[in-house]
């Protein structure tokens, strides 16, 4: 009571903006966090925390010898699986981009990002030109992009034909987009093991199926053999998928939730208009 009696407003103020500013670096940093795995890794320390609370309230001691035990070797063990999240937390703050991070996409960008990818898919199918496309969503695939030759280039259907163009450096691998950008070419994806896939699919097909199993992303992949456009998403495939069919899946899942289906449907109409 003494504190609260002795404090002037003063005091007041500047309790106020430190914690004003500490919220809103912690809210920064989980903007960084937010879209990568560490987010399920993050889940898991929670889960730990907790079952140190449970064991601590009702004397559990054995299991609270263990979960000290583990906290112990904690830092080291964060440092290690958080160490891509903290260089790229350190490279934004040295390029003072810290603070300035979006993550959302305008939907009519989207739509321009749409109809450029469209109209290069079109354009592989009829020639038979095979392609993957990787679309990153919340789970980030930073490491898969490591592994390409970074572009950071805006979405345009030419890039993208050139790109996947017979016996260029780069028609082998995957292109990997991140918001409004092509983020890199010749990608290496990790493969399916899946042992129901059909036997008729190749490397690319098996790859596109891959990155979906380990992370959120979709991808569509265009084979060289029949030209025919699939969609992969949370592990499983759609096969020779209509355009209007593809369309609309896209725009729903690189949307929001808060998404209209009036805006999704007036899209895929607005595109097949256009092919007409």
């Amino acid at each position: 009571m003494s504190y609260l009696t002795d404090s002037t407003w003063q005091d007041w103020l500047k309790d106020i903006i430190d914690v004003g500013i500490v919220s809103f670096i912690i809210y920064k940093l989980i903007l960084i966090v937010k879209g990568t795995r560490a987010v399920q890794l993050l889940k898991g320390i929670f889960v730990l925390v907790a079952t140190w609370a449970i064991s601590t309230w009702f004397n559990l001691y054995t299991l609270k010898w263990l979960m000290n035990q583990m906290f112990t070797w904690g830092i080291i063990t964060v440092v290690i699986i958080f160490q891509p999240e903290l260089r790229r937390a350190l490279e934004q703050l040295g390029r003072g981009n810290l603070f300035s991070r979006t993550s959302s996409i305008e939907r009519n960008a989207l739509s321009e990002q749409l109809e450029e990818i469209i109209r290069a898919v079109q354009h592989m199918s009829k020639r038979k030109i095979g392609a993957l496309i990787v679309f990153e969503r919340k789970t980030g695939v930073s490491e898969l992009i490591e592994s390409g030759i970074p572009l950071e280039s805006r979405i345009s259907s030419e890039l993208l034909i050139n790109i996947f163009t017979p016996n260029s450096p780069l028609h082998d691998g995957a292109v990997i987009i991140r918001g409004s950008q092509i983020m890199a070419a010749g990608c290496y994806l990790p493969l399916s093991e899946n042992p129901f896939i059909s036997k008729e699919l190749g490397t690319r097909h098996r790859a596109a199926i891959g990155v979906s199993e380990v992370s959120d992303a979709l991808s569509v992949t265009v084979s060289e053999e029949t030209g025919q456009v699939s969609l992969s998403i949370n592990g499983m495939i759609v096969r020779d998928i209509n355009e209007e069919s593809l369309i609309s899946k896209l725009f729903e899942e690189l949307t929001s939730n808060d998404g209209k289906d009036k805006e999704k449907r007036g899209f895929a109409a607005l595109w097949k208009r256009k092919g007409e």
